[in-house]
């Protein structure tokens, strides 16, 4: 059989006029065919399967590698292997309980995936208007530390990848101390459904605020000791500059968003051009390199942690003097009613506890269907989107007019940036597919949903 035969019946997503010579499938379980065929094609190369379990992958992700020597001729990239099924799942829950379940997709950024929920929810309620203008303070202080606790493990497990433990270490150290405000404030570390429809679940501990200050005051020195390390280190840079180059153009055509398009020199930012939750009353630079390449990527990261302290510190500033509640007034949607923490930080309070129970029929019976039933939906469809740490994170939800969601899917930034693998691998070599990876800081958990 001639060597420029099409294998279409192979792969579904192969037009006949979108492949030219042997198209090879590589859709799982399929590892001996893949070697026969490249077997018979006569040629001398070499096909590597990186992943699904490697350590450098950033997950359980699979990239079936063609080699010439040390040289990337083809990259494919295979998904699929964390499905969790949250999405499908979102619609046997209230449209409350679905904070739980999306705030796991990007288990990197809970924060982010709750609030563009949320926001999508709030705009099928038409309450986008009556969100408490201190809710929407904590909701921006708390994305932009969880943007930087994010950026912090992309940057740490990028050091660890090129062989600088030390990266890793500084990298992860500084993230618990965010990590330790997000407990502070919300009782959990991570995946905290802390963010609902109408604003957030409770306000900000006492004691939280001089925590905070503490915080605002320890980073800036860590970044700079970051940048210590890894700005000018010649071996850094050798294996950065120039690797893995994506344009602007290339961005454009793939959807590519975040920090990978904006080291093209484009400063698209949602904060910015589409700002949501207040975001156009911050002040705050968008950061953007003109390299295209795995440094630039890095350097816009960086310049992104230090934005956001400076948001964190205006939100800082405005808590102090913006009192009032951090849940919608409408009781029918304020979930649960007048939430009060009792005194061993667990369950409700006495106090609560006594006006549902003791005094006040009405309240007990609409804490019941609230909590077990939840609260009705318009009928209708709204998409939000919100600027995630790798790029646009929207939500489509869709409501038939019930207390469950009809319809919710996600457009992760993940899943649509790990598109440009492929045109960032292919042509380079082998080691640099790891530093190509790292750049794109695709999160599996959003991914595969």
């Amino acid at each position: 059989m001639s060597p420029s035969t099409k294998y279409t019946e192979y792969d579904a997503y192969a037009a006949d006029d979108a492949a030219e010579g042997r198209v090879f499938d590589a859709g799982g379980q399929d590892w001996d065919r893949i070697v026969k065929e490249a077997a018979d094609a006569g040629e001398e190369r070499l096909v590597v399967n990186m992943g699904p379990q490697h350590p450098s992958t950033h997950g359980v992700l699979r990239l079936v590698l063609t080699l010439d020597g040390e040289t990337v001729t083809d990259c494919r990239v295979g998904i699929g292997y964390l499905h969790t099924g949250i999405e499908k799942n979102m619609e046997f829950r209230t449209w409350t309980q679905g904070t739980t379940f999306c705030t796991r997709m990007d288990y990197l950024a809970p924060i982010f995936n709750e609030t563009a929920y949320c926001l999508g929810v709030e705009r099928l309620l038409g309450i986008t208007d009556a969100i408490p203008e201190r809710a929407q303070i904590i909701r921006v202080m708390m994305m932009e530390l969880n943007r930087i606790s994010s950026h912090l493990v992309a940057i740490a497990t990028f050091g660890l990848e090129l062989g600088a433990t030390t990266v890793m270490l500084n990298g992860f150290i500084e993230r618990e101390y965010t990590l330790d405000l997000f407990e502070e404030i919300t009782g959990l570390r991570m995946n905290m459904a802390y963010v609902r429809p109408g604003g957030v679940a409770q306000d900000l501990p006492s004691g939280a605020m001089s925590k905070l200050q503490d915080y605002l005051d320890r980073m800036p020195k860590r970044f700079r000791a970051l940048r210590k390390l890894m700005d000018d280190n010649p071996v850094y840079k050798a294996r950065t500059v120039d690797v893995a180059y994506l344009d602007l153009t290339g961005c454009m055509a793939l959807g590519i968003t975040g920090p990978v398009l904006r080291s093209t020199g484009l400063p698209w930012d949602l904060r910015k051009s589409q700002p949501y939750c207040g975001y156009e009353t911050y002040d705050f630079e968008v950061a953007t390199q003109t390299t295209s390449d795995v440094y630039g990527r890095y350097l816009v990261r960086m310049k992104e942690m230090e934005e956001s302290l400076r948001i964190v510190e205006q939100c800082v500033e405005r808590l102090q003097t913006v009192k009032g509640p951090v849940m919608i007034q409408d009781k029918k949607i304020g979930w649960p009613a007048q939430l009060a923490i009792g005194a061993d930080g667990m369950g409700n309070s006495p106090r609560h506890i006594a006006h549902i129970m003791g005094t006040s029929m009405e309240a007990l019976i609409h804490h019941f269907k609230l909590v077990t039933e939840g609260f009705r939906v318009p009928a209708g469809q709204a998409y939000a989107a919100i600027e995630s740490p790798r790029g646009e994170l929207g939500v489509h939800v869709v409501s038939d007019g019930g207390t469950r969601p009809y319809r919710v899917h996600f457009r992760d930034p993940s899943f649509t940036n790990l598109q440009a693998t492929p045109a960032m691998a292919e042509g380079g070599m082998v080691a640099d597919v790891i530093a190509a990876v790292a750049s794109i800081d695709p999160v599996m958990g959003g991914v595969d949903r």
